[in-house]
Parts: structure tokens; C-alpha cells; sequence
């Protein structure tokens, strides 16, 4: 198992992978996205796997029959946020791979369908919308909606799927597919420290916080930044600036967390007086009232700053996911398969200090989060001693992620072998 897993690793890591930065630039439907779907091929047909591209361009390896049902699948997604790290989606799929390798050394007998997937555009990074392909599979997100989204470049996302060979046209739900699958486990690092605080190298996912992206345009007037005076300025900056400040408080005051990660700013001149300043809010908060309590706060705060400086507002919600409860019965039986088989072995397993699996929430979306309306979904979250993801400095180590592949064939074995 380690060593098909260090072999897979390798092959992977530079798909994509920017010189400058050490970051990962795999963004849908461009040429690293092509190159980490035919790795995805490659290594499911390596396995006797057989491979199909689903409507919405999600890629499915399957091991038995796709139309027998009650499949159990599971993996993740192989996109990146720009700069990312290499952890966040491959190494789900990459485990989900050894992890039948694993299950193949065991010699078990498979009675149900198993599927391992790897799913496109999960991180919105070219489109600005998460989870793309699950979306529409599940149908959170209609064909008429996908036709809007459009990239830096004014490039629609059917434009960009039919240059990379796929059929725009056949996009939408597809609720037959959902309905032959019985089980979905998603494994992933952890973004976060909890794990590494707690001393635990694998937890189990309770739930995913209500999470959203909310776009405010600032609107102010262009003009020359060494002969307007201050006074007579309309300069949108200025407003943009507090509302990020804003923006900090409000989730201290509500023990969630709010960023403006992006902006767009025009004309863009260093001599210039902005016209217009686009900024893009990300707020996640555990329940739903504190994020709506952050949300009104940072949109109250913006208004009230725009007026006093004379700047139009427009503030648009571009996606919003509730609270994702994974569910119960299927998290309460990975606790108990993990914790029998650390009982089998003699050993710790995938516990820590306590003995048990620990059960975490977590504030990063996710595909297993929107297919959880659907099928029965869960998630495994290997330790990630950094804290850091969506860096490049996002890092699991080899032991940790050898126990992550583990607990997942243990997993898979219990719900496809028995």
C-alpha cells in the first residue's frame, strides 16, 4: 500500500504545478485539469477499473456494476484553488485508489458496486462558484444558472467545457445516478489544527457550518489621484477598506469567521481615483444565526460607510450552502468500524489520546456536504499540523496518511464486503 502510494503521489504532484509560486493552478476545463483527468484514467484502468465521464464531467472509476445499485463510493476532486496546496481533493483521491489496492491485498470478496470519483470544479477557483459538478448532479444547480458563470476573461463556463472536448449541452441533474448509490465517504485533509491539538491523526466529519459568497460593487467616480483633493474625491477604496475591517469584527463578535479574499478594482491606474471597487465576502459561522448576525453587521456597516462617502452600493449573494448535517447513521457506523478494527488489531488504529475517533465539525465546504440532500454521505479528515490549506503550505504527513488510507479500506471493506 505505501509504496502504490508514494507512487501515485509522484506521479501527480507536478500536474499543474506553478514553478514561481511551489502552488497548484489546476482550475476546470483548462489544460492541468486535462492532465489530472487522464492521470485519474490512467490509474483507474491500471486497477481494471472501468471509466465514464458523467453529463456534468464528473469522472467515475467503477468496480462492478454502475447500474446493480447501492454502490458505495467515495474520493474527492483533483482541481485547486489558485496557489493551492497539493493535499486538498487529491489526496482523497489518490487514498481512495490505494485504498483498493489495500482492499485487493486483503483478498475480500466485493458485494456491492464500488466507484471511485473524482469530481469537477470543485473549488470554483476559474467560475467563482464551489462545487460545480456535484451541483448539478444533485441538482443545487440548474443548467440555466451554469450558463451565467462566466471567468476572469468574460469566458462562459459551456464555452469552456466544449473547448475541452465536453458537450455543454447535456448538463443538469442526474437523479438516476444518485439513486444507485447507497453510500458516499469522502476522505480529506483537515483545514484546520483541531486534529493536531487534539493529538488524533484521523476524525470523522459531524457537520459542515453554513457557508456563503456575497459580491459588493462600490461605485464611485474616476479621477486623478495627484490633482483631485480630498475633499472632492468619491473614491470607493476608502469604503471597500472599513468594510473589510468590518468584516473582522463582526465575526469576532460572532466566533465565525468573514474575508475579503478577492478584489477587482477599476481602472486599475496607480494615478487613479477608482470608479469601481468588486469585492467578494466569504462568512462561515457554526449555526445559522451567527452567520446571518455577521452578514446583516458587515452589509449594515458597508451601507453606512458608503453613504457617508457618497459611493453606491450593490451587494449580491452568489452562493450560499445551510448547515450540511452528514448522516448520523452512517457517521455512527465509521466509529464503530474504525473502532472495532483497532480492536482486531491490537493497536490504536485510528484513534489518538482518547481511545475514540474524535467527531468534528468543519467551516470548508465540500462535495460529500452537497450530495448529503441526496445519499447518505460522510467524511474522514486526515491531521494536517500546519492548520495551513489552500497554501502551499498545506501539509499531512507520510504516517498519517498511510492510517487515512487504512481507516478508508477499513471503511469501504465493511460497507462493500459485508
Amino acid at each position: 500500500m505505501s509504496e502504490t502510494f508514494h507512487a501515485m503521489w509522484r506521479s501527480l504532484r507536478p500536474l499543474g504545478r506553478s514553478a514561481a509560486s511551489g502552488g497548484y493552478r489546476r482550475y476546470a476545463w483548462t489544460d492541468a485539469d486535462a492532465d489530472c483527468r487522464l492521470w485519474f484514467r490512467m490509474q483507474a484502468e491500471a486497477r481494471r477499473l472501468d471509466v465514464e465521464t458523467d453529463r456534468n464531467g464528473n469522472q467515475w472509476a467503477w468496480l462492478g456494476d454502475p447500474t446493480a445499485g447501492d454502490a458505495v463510493v467515495t474520493g474527492s476532486h483533483l482541481d485547486s484553488v489558485p496557489d493551492g496546496g497539493a493535499f486538498d481533493g487529491p489526496l482523497g483521491v489518490v487514498s481512495s485508489f490505494a485504498a483498493l489496492d489495500e482492499l485487493r491485498a486483503r483478498g475480500v470478496s466485493f458485494k456491492r458496486p464500488l466507484a471511485i470519483v473524482n469530481f469537477g470544479d470543485e473549488e470554483g477557483a476559474r467560475f467563482g462558484l464551489a462545487c460545480v459538478g456535484s451541483r448539478l448532479t444533485a441538482g443545487r444547480l440548474t443548467k440555466e444558472q451554469a450558463y451565467e458563470l462566466r471567468d476572469g476573461d468574460g469566458i462562459s463556463l459551456p464555452q469552456a467545457m466544449e473547448a475541452a472536448g465536453y458537450d455543454p449541452d447535456a448538463i443538469g441533474p442526474d437523479p438516476e445516478r444518485l439513486a444507485r448509490i447507497g453510500a458516499f465517504v469522502e476522505l480529506h485533509v483537515e483545514q484546520g489544527r483541531a486534529l493536531d491539538l487534539s493529538g488524533d491523526p484521523i476524525g470523522i466529519a459531524s457537520s459542515i457550518w453554513p457557508h456563503g459568497r456575497w459580491r459588493y460593487d462600490f461605485a464611485g467616480e474616476a479621477n486623478h489621484a495627484g490633482t483631485t483633493r480630498l475633499v472632492d474625491r468619491r473614491d470607493p477604496m476608502l469604503t471597500y477598506a472599513e468594510t473589510v475591517l468590518a468584516a473582522r469584527r463582526e465575526a469576532e463578535l460572532a466566533g465565525a469567521v468573514a474575508t475579503f479574499g478577492k478584489i477587482a478594482v477599476e481602472p486599475n491606474g496607480v494615478n487613479a481615483i477608482p470608479s469601481l471597487v468588486r469585492g467578494w465576502l466569504d462568512a462561515r459561522a457554526a449555526d445559522q444565526g451567527a452567520l446571518d448576525a455577521v452578514v446583516a453587521g458587515v452589509e449594515t456597516a458597508a451601507r453606512d460607510y458608503a453613504d457617508r462617502h457618497g459611493i453606491d452600493l450593490t451587494v449580491v449573494r452568489e452562493s450560499f450552502t445551510p448547515v450540511v448535517d452528514f448522516s448520523h447513521a452512517l457517521r455512527d457506523e465509521l466509529s464503530r468500524i474504525l473502532g472495532d478494527a483497532a480492536a482486531t488489531t491490537g493497536t490504536s488504529g485510528p484513534s489518538g489520546p482518547s481511545g475514540k475517533v474524535p467527531v468534528l465539525g468543519t467551516g470548508a465546504g465540500h462535495d460529500a456536504g452537497i450530495l448529503s440532500e441526496s445519499i447518505p454521505t460522510a467524511m474522514l479528515f486526515v491531521r494536517n499540523p500546519t492548520g495551513v490549506s489552500h497554501s502551499p503550505a498545506e501539509f499531512a504527513a507520510e504516517d498519517d496518511c498511510l492510517a487515512g488510507v487504512r481507516a478508508l479500506a477499513d471503511v469501504l471493506e465493511e460497507l462493500a464486503c459485508r
